[in-house]
């Protein structure tokens, strides 16, 4: 009855609808910022009965244990505590949980300069999304959160990408993605934390997780408040923070005052191309990888984490080990008047991340971006990067890979990424943000002849999220 790129476009819509409907159910809601802290449960139950009472209640902490206590990202990453969070809250029994997650729905152009060798780029309607459900209580000495994370992009990224120039990483239909971002898989985290406090300055913590998040690289860019206004992917995901959906993650973690250590067991080979799958059931999934991660968070604005890998064979085609090196600071102010609830009316948040891997030859990606929030309602921001490509992106997207291909690096892409968007509430517990990004990109010598000198790409989109 529709053609079928309108098929496609109503499917992704209602795909995204029924997905962030579920928040209309929510009883009770609070607009947390990162650092409102399980603080109440190295008391008594009657604390926790009295925060109940009181959920716009906002605990600042006064260290990074505090902050840490809070869970509000995948895995055991953390970002300053001063940084907002938007979710729904409420409490059952002894139990506080929270619910919270965002969508968007989006149509990219990306196109790149007509050459001999023909047009890279191509334009998509789609949306990448997730939703994250947690709890947590007090149980023996210790705080117990179990939390899951889940996205439909499998139904709502159609071809198992969508387009971005010279973006790569994993593959689809056998063959590695060039110039597109592959979905996220549908579990994208399930897991359980548990922390003692040894002290009032020591916080002794555990992860397991058979898909989380080890300790390895900052916030994924899904999740980090500096890229939260953000459609599309970093050009150095692969090379900064792409290990956030990993199998058989098993973490410890030892923080005192501002300083954190972590060490993780996990799987290393990435997803498949099976995005349904809870673990794929073809391979082995044995703990083969490590990786060792130090933040130092000296005030509730600002986190530096360092923090260094080896992870065998993560690429199904590739079959070689990968040693990787991530350094990101990140800083978070808040300003402008406070609401009822003690938060203000502005914010602004940024992150510089530096990352490296060594594998088909050493790789070093950077970036820059930085998100401000004003007037309440209005966002700007900007991604800057400059990221190692391979020479995967002179492959030919439509042909198999040649057998005598050995990957190597080839130059930078310079990428330059401007948006704006505005919220809207549109229903009790869900806010929209039409909203626009424009980027441009410098492209190496060696890349010129198949994409020219300056390709560009837009996206248009609204922003759907959870919030109190």
């Amino acid at each position: 009855m529709f053609p079928r790129t309108w098929r496609r476009s109503l499917r992704t819509f209602i795909s995204a609808s029924l997905f962030f409907g579920l928040p209309a159910l929510a009883q009770q809601s609070s607009e947390m910022p990162a650092d409102h802290s399980m603080n109440s449960m190295d008391h008594s139950s009657h604390d926790m009965s009295s925060m109940a009472q009181m959920p716009g209640m906002i605990m600042q902490p006064g260290n990074l244990i505090e902050a840490q206590l809070n869970h509000l990202s995948s895995g055991t990453t953390v970002e300053p505590a001063s940084t907002p969070m938007y979710m729904v809250m409420g409490w059952h029994g002894p139990w506080m949980w929270m619910l919270h997650g965002e969508a968007f729905v989006t149509d990219t152009q990306q196109q790149a300069a007509q050459t001999p060798e023909g047009r890279r780029g191509g334009d998509k309607f789609f949306s990448t999304n997730w939703i994250m459900p947690m709890a947590m209580r007090r149980v023996g000495p210790g705080q117990l959160t179990l939390r899951a994370m889940f996205s439909l992009e499998p139904a709502t990224v159609t071809a198992r990408q969508y387009p971005l120039l010279f973006q790569q990483g994993e593959t689809a239909f056998g063959k590695p993605i060039v110039d597109g971002q592959h979905p996220h898989n549908f579990f994208m985290e399930v897991g359980a934390l548990y922390d003692i406090k040894l002290s009032e300055r020591t916080l002794l913590s555990f992860y397991a997780a058979p898909i989380g998040d080890p300790a390895i690289g900052p916030v994924a860019f899904p999740h980090r408040m500096s890229a939260s206004e953000n459609p599309l992917a970093a050009l150095g995901h692969h090379q900064e923070d792409s290990t956030h959906i990993a199998y058989n993650v098993l973490t410890t973690g030892l923080t005192w005052r501002w300083f954190r250590l972590e060490g993780s067991g996990f799987h290393g080979g990435e997803p498949g191309e099976g995005r349904w799958q809870f673990q794929p059931s073809e391979n082995g999934l044995a703990i083969d990888s490590y990786s060792s991660r130090l933040t130092f968070a000296p005030n509730p604005n600002w986190n530096i984490q360092y923090s260094i890998a080896h992870i065998t064979d993560p690429e199904p085609n590739a079959h070689e080990d990968q040693q990787r090196q991530t350094a990101s600071i990140m800083y978070n102010r808040s300003f402008g008047p406070r609401d009822a609830n003690g938060l203000t009316t502005g914010n602004w948040s940024s992150t510089l991340i530096w990352g490296r891997t060594n594998s088909h030859g050493r790789m070093n990606s950077y970036l820059a971006e930085s998100l401000l929030k004003f007037s309440r309602k209005n966002y700007v921001w900007t991604r800057i990067e400059n990221a190692a490509r391979s020479n995967q992106l002179l492959l030919n997207p439509d042909e198999p890979t040649p057998s005598h291909f050995h990957e190597e690096p080839i130059g930078h892409v310079a990428a330059f990424s401007f948006g704006y968007d505005r919220d809207f509430r549109i229903a009790k517990h869900i806010t929209a943000a039409p909203g626009a990004q424009f980027t441009t990109y410098n492209t190496p010598d060696s890349l010129q002849a198949t994409y020219g000198n300056h390709p560009w790409g837009v996206a248009a989109f609204v922003r759907f999220r959870i919030a109190p």
